[in-house]
Formats: structure tokens, sequence, C-alpha cells
């Protein structure tokens, strides 16, 4: 009995090995193909995904110094247009005073004009009060009319010796 049990040993044995021979080669047909490609695809996106990285990583230096150069130039140029503007600042200042100068001295030299017509219009009109005042006055006293052209012409020439003597002092 000895011998039947090698014999159905090894015919158990024979069957198992072909079982897992076809079992194995079902495997590779089914699960094997589609778990390789599958790894492979994953093997192919990790290597894309660190080139995409490393260009990535190479894109954001060059980003950075591009960035950094920017702004070296708008501190530059900042720093022109602060001292274009405080250099117009100072000349538009000095015009300003330069214009409020010459107007104020315009403006004296207008007023002066017109407090000097102001005098010689009251001198003149008070010329004239004075000449007619003294016609009237001198007409009443003498009760009599005079000639009112050659009083008034007298009281003038008085009035200006008058206003001479005034302009001398």
């Amino acid at each position: 009995m000895l011998g039947a049990s090698n014999s159905l040993y090894l015919g158990d044995m024979l069957f198992y090995a072909i079982v897992f021979i076809i079992l194995m080669w079902v495997i590779k047909i089914v699960a094997w193909g589609p778990v390789t490609k599958m790894m492979q695809e994953r093997a192919d996106r990790i290597s894309n995904d660190i080139d995409s990285a490393e260009k990535s990583r190479q894109d954001a230096e060059q980003l950075a110094k591009k960035r950094e150069e920017a702004l070296k130039s708008s501190h530059a140029e900042a720093t022109t247009i602060v001292a274009d503007a405080r250099d117009n600042g100072k000349k538009q200042r000095e015009q300003i005073v330069t214009n409020a100068q010459q107007e104020a001295q315009t403006l004296k030299q207008n007023a002066q004009k017109d407090i000097e017509q102001e005098r010689k219009d009251a001198l003149k009109g008070a010329q004239n009060d004075v000449a007619s005042l003294s016609i009237e006055i001198a007409s009443k006293i003498i009760q009599k009319e005079l000639n009112a052209q050659d009083q008034k012409q007298l009281i003038d020439s008085y009035i200006e010796g008058l206003g001479k003597q005034n302009e001398s002092r």
C-alpha cells in the first residue's frame, strides 16, 4: 500500500503542478499584464512628476531672479521720481515766491499811483469848492455880482501857491 500511496502522491503532485502552471498562465494573462502596465504607467507618471517639479523649481528660481531685478529697478526708479519731484517742488516754490514779490511790487506801485491820483482829484475838488465858496462870499460881501471867471482865476492861482508850499514841506 505504500506503493499506491506513492503513486497517488505523485499523481496529486503532478495534478497540483499542472493546476499551478495553468493558474500561473491565467494570472499572467488576466492579472500580470494589467498589473505590469499599471506599474509602468505609475513609474512614468512619477518620472513625469519629478521632471515637472524640477522644471517648476527652475521656473520659480528664474521668476524670483526677475522679481528681484524688477524690485531693484523699481527702487531706483522711485528714488529718481522722488528726486525729480523734490526739484520740481523747489522750482515751483521759487517761481511762486518770485511771482508773489512781483505782484506785491506791482500792487504797491498801483496803490501809490491811485493814492497820488486821489490826492490830485481831492486837491482839484477842494480848489473848485474853495473857488465857488470864495466867489459866493465875495458876492455877499460886496453885494454885487463879480465877474466869476476873473475871481475864479485869482483863487486858483492862490490855491496853487498854497499847494506848492505844501508840496515843498
